[in-house]
This record gives structure tokens, sequence and C-alpha cells, in this order.
């Protein structure tokens, strides 16, 4: 049709640029059902590693449009900064979120330290005992965006975290479950417990009371599995099988038998809350965590995580499945809060010869101890962990505080495992980064991380392939750096009779929502949000910038 539009136009002396382009496809209609999945800790890597293998739910994804080349493009690629990016299309500059804990020098409590997730105002909440709440988000969560503009639809969460729940939820939600450990439970008090739920906990505590028979891996799996010894305490890893003791809630939450559990509490309250039956469209957001767990517990190359993958691939199958038989109008979308490093052990053994753990001297405490001596100072000086924001003590005159930055940046400058050392200051004059995020500075990544009222006085960022866990007894493995293999993230998007498409080109997590808003016909002012409208996404028509 184009080609016999040009032929007349040539005919009648009309330039063919003047012609129209043909419209494209109408925009589908709102699902009934927008189901958005956060796999905790799968990487880019993984994802494209694995994606051959994959025939169940991540599979079907898989075959819809797909952007290998997604970022959390800041700098703390940790849980509860990515989750916060994933819903609001905001950085965590903006979110507030800028990791899982942060430092608050004026609190009255004696712990200064802050869980994202938790309600500081609550009486005797802390950052290990708190009160679950959404308070310290900033912005509008797409499902809050939804509820203002269609009251009668509903905003569920759903979390293997309740980090991954609350901030995908948000503030207006009408359902939020997630694992505390021992039982799923909620920081909504309004109401009675779905009968889901109890079926959901009474089902999980069996399983867990119960001991597990170690897994029986196919050949692809064991191919993999080769024992790795393991610095710092730790034990070898590799060729895992996730069998357990009775009575064993940690060994049960890493491993696949955990994300299932939090798919069948939301397949339950799908149908006990009927969502998606009626004329409002509804949101369901589901945080799947054993991943991550399982990346921690046994780094991510073994046996280990490719049963766990391989299990969550059938897991989500069969949940797609039974949304199938009910008929509902139903899309999804897929992403990760951050990506994953192998344990350096592992990457040495694969031609990385500058993997590393970190030096114990150079966590926050170590280092502040060494500048106080040489200052003649006390109290703690810096207070932080290996990497990330450090604060500089609040108690300290001013002139000394100003006389431990410098001395500050000359030690973690110096430091041989250090990349990058950015102060405060010099990140709130930084402009907020544009362009694409594959291209982005190391201090563009750790401005779209920086929250002036939360931050600390410095950002470290370490060396690529260096892991700040040099003591392995609790874990070996961990995420959070600025560097690609954390950043990048794939981001799907599937409807039904949605055409595959493989799109390269970099994008936000940031870019999520504005895209769904979308599809489901929300508008979103611009200039209010970091991300933007996918326009390569099947039946979605992006409104003009």
């Amino acid at each position: 049709m184009r080609k016999l539009l040009v032929l007349l136009a040539a005919m009648l002396a009309v330039p063919a640029s003047a012609i129209p382009p043909l419209p494209g496809p109408p925009p589908a209609p709102p699902p009934r059902l927008l189901i958005v999945l956060a796999i905790d800790g799968l990487s880019a890597d993984l994802f494209d590693e694995y994606r051959p293998m994959l025939f169940g739910g991540l599979g079907r994804l898989a075959r819809g449009t797909v952007f290998p080349n997604g970022y959390q493009s800041h700098a703390a690629t940790e849980t509860c900064p990515g989750h916060s990016t994933m819903l609001t299309g905001l950085r965590p500059a903006r979110t507030g979120i800028i990791a899982n804990y942060w430092t608050d020098q004026s609190l009255s409590r004696s712990d200064k330290s802050v869980y994202c997730a938790e309600d500081v105002r609550a009486p005797g909440s802390s950052s290990t005992a708190y009160t679950v709440s959404p308070v310290h988000l900033k912005g509008m969560t797409l499902g809050e965006r939804l509820k203002r503009s269609s009251p009668a639809s509903r905003n569920v969460a759903v979390g293997g975290k309740d980090r991954a729940a609350v901030m995908m939820g948000g503030q207006l939600v009408d359902q939020r479950w997630y694992w505390d450990g021992k039982r799923f439970a909620s920081d909504l008090k309004a109401g009675p417990t779905p009968h889901s739920v109890t079926r959901a906990n009474g089902a999980v505590a069996a399983m867990i009371a119960a001991s597990q028979a170690p897994l029986d891996p196919p050949q692809l799996c064991s191919d993999k599995a080769r024992l790795v010894p393991i610095e710092g305490g730790g034990k070898p890893v590799g060729a895992g099988r996730f069998g357990r003791g009775a009575g064993d809630a940690n060994g049960f939450r890493a491993s696949p038998a955990f994300d299932g559990a939090v798919l069948a509490l939301a397949a339950g309250l799908i149908e006990e809350m009927q969502l998606g039956r009626d004329a409002s469209p509804d949101l369901l957001s589901i945080g799947l965590s054993a991943t991550d767990f399982v990346g921690h517990s046994y780094g991510i190359r073994g046996q280990e995580m490719c049963l766990q993958l391989l299990s969550l691939d059938r897991d989500l199958g069969d949940f797609f499945r039974l949304l199938d038989r009910s008929g509902l109008d139903y899309a999804v979308a897929l992403t990760a809060d951050h990506g994953f490093v192998d344990i350096p052990e592992r990457l040495r053994q694969q031609n990385v010869p500058t993997a590393a753990r970190a030096e114990p001297g150079l966590d926050a405490t170590e280092v502040g101890k060494r500048i106080a001596a040489k200052l003649k100072l006390s109290g703690p000086v810096l207070i932080g962990d290996f990497f990330g924001d450090i604060y500089i003590d609040r108690a300290l005159k001013p002139a000394d505080r100003a006389r431990v930055l410098r001395e500050a940046v000359a030690a973690y400058s110096a430091h041989p495992q250090v990349q990058a050392v950015f102060t405060a200051e010099q990140l709130a004059r930084a402009p907020m980064p544009s362009g694409s995020p594959d291209r982005w500075t190391m201090l563009e990544r750790a401005r779209a991380s920086f929250d002036p009222d939360r931050s600390g006085d410095l950002v470290v960022l370490l060396r690529q392939h260096v892991t700040p866990v040099p003591n392995t007894t609790r874990y070996i493995a961990t995420h959070g750096s600025p560097w690609d293999y954390d950043r990048r993230v794939p981001i799907l998007f599937w409807r039904p009779a949605m055409p595959p498409a493989n799109r390269n080109e970099a994008i936000e997590t940031v870019d999520i929502m504005p895209t769904l808003a979308a599809m489901l016909g929300i508008q979103v002012d611009p200039a209010s949000i970091d991300g933007k409208c996918l326009t390569g996404v099947q039946g979605v028509a992006c409104p003009p910038r």
C-alpha cells in the first residue's frame, strides 16, 4: 500500500515526504487484570544465559516484547531502591529510597539505622524489629494512580519480602501480604484476613515442619555441579540440591519452594477477590524473592541457581495456565530490582583474576578508627559499611567534621579496591543524568541514588568484581554495585496474541510505570517522573511528548 501511494505521488508530482505514514494497529483495550512481576536478583546476564532453556512461564513472557537491556540505572543496586523505581517511574534520588538501610543521626532512639520499609514514628520500631510502612516512599505508584482514576479498581501486592510489596504497592492498597520469616503477614489492619492467606500460611507451615528431600537435578543443572571452596569461613557451594531438615525456615526461604508459595498465595487472592472480573481494571504486584536468597547463599553460576530458575519457570507456567483456564483478560510485565555478581572464588576459576572479597579494613568503622587516631578524635567518626553511603558523626564539631571528610576521601581514594569516592556536595551539584543509561559515568550513577536528606556525607564505589562480604558465615555473594552486572535487568511485557519482539535499546526500569499507565489509559504528567512511555510495546499507545 505504501509503495502504491509513493508511485501515485510521483505521478502527481507530490513529494513522498508529504504523504502521512499509514496508521499503526490501534491500541489494545486495557486488560482487566495487570500483573507486575519482580524477580529479586534476576540479572540480565542470568536471563540471557537461561533464556533458550525456558519453556514455562518465563519462556512465555520471553515470547512477548523483550527489552534484554533494561537498567536499574542508579548506583545503589539494592532490593528496596530497585523495587521503588518499577511502579513510580522515579529513580531513587526522587523516591527517597536510597538503600535498604540508611542512617538518620537525628533519631531520638539509640538505633540510628533506618529500614526502608519501616515507620520510625511507631513506638518501639527499630531497623531490626520494625513496624512495616510505606511512609518513606516518595512519589505515587501505578496502583495509587489507578485507584485515583478508577476508585473501583483494586491495588494488591504480594511479596516474598515486605520491602518488595511495600515499594510496589505504595500507599493506597486494598491488600498487601509478605513473608515475615514465619508466615505471610500484612501492615494493613482493617478487615478480616482473607481465607486464601490463612490457607497459604497453613500449607507453608506444614511444608517447613516436614523435611525436604534433595531435588533431582536435570542434566542441564548437574552439568554445573562443581564444589567451590569459599574464603571467609563459608561452606563450599556449587552442587546444592535444596534438601533441608524439618523446621528449617531459612532453608525454605532460600529454595525454589519459596516462590511457589508466593505464587500460590497470589493465585488464591485473584480467585477470592475476583480480581479482573469486573469493568474496572485491577493491579496485582508480585515480588518473587527466592532468586535473591539463592544468589546470596550459593552464588549464581552453580547447580543451585539452575534449579531455582528452572523451577521458577515451571511455577510461573502453572500460574499462567491457571489464569488461562479462568478466562481472565490479563497482561504481564516482568523485571528485576537488581542483578547479581557471582562469588569471587568461582569468578577466578573462570579467568576473572581481579575478583576478590573486600578487605576487612575497608569497613567504615575500621577506616574511621584510623582517621580518629590520626586526628586525635574520639567516637566512631565514620558510620557505614564497606561501600555506599558513609556518614560522619554529627557529634563532631564542624571543623572536625571537615577534617574527617578530607581524610576519609583521601583514605578511600587511595585504597586499591575503591573505584570512586564522591562527597555529598559533589553529588548535590551534579545534574540528574539523562541519555542512554548504559553510557552514564560513575558520578551520574551515584547521582541517581542521591537524596540530600538521607544520603551519606560521601559515597564509596568499589572496583569491579570486588564483593563486600569478607565474612562468609552468613552469606557469600551480594549485589549493590554501580557495575552493569548489578544494574542490567530484563524488562518484559506480554499479552495474549502479542507478537514476539526483541528490542535491544537500553531503557530504564522507571520506563515501566508510564508504559503500563498508557496501557491502562491513565494520564501521567511527563514532568512529574523520570521515566518515559516505551513506544516499542505492542498495543500501547504512548501519549505525545
